[in-house]
């Protein structure tokens, strides 16, 4: 079972460990949106041009038996 804590000590704690963290720079956050804009378009083509061929072979193995 969880051992209660002091609502008040429970803030000082958390507050001590945020203060441990070290936060991105404005430049280093704006790199990786970019590079994540970046990824997310690669993929999209990606899975379009994927779809799109298993579309096109779906097509043809379904109309070659008629």
């Amino acid at each position: 079972m969880a051992s209660k804590t002091n609502p008040i000590a429970f803030l000082q704690q958390v507050r001590s460990e945020a203060s441990k963290v070290t936060w991105p720079s404005r430049r280093e956050t704006m790199i990786s949106t970019v590079m994540v804009f970046i990824m997310v378009f690669f993929a999209a083509l990606f899975f379009f041009a994927a779809d799109q061929l298993m579309g096109w072979l779906i097509g043809l193995i379904l109309h070659v038996g008629m």
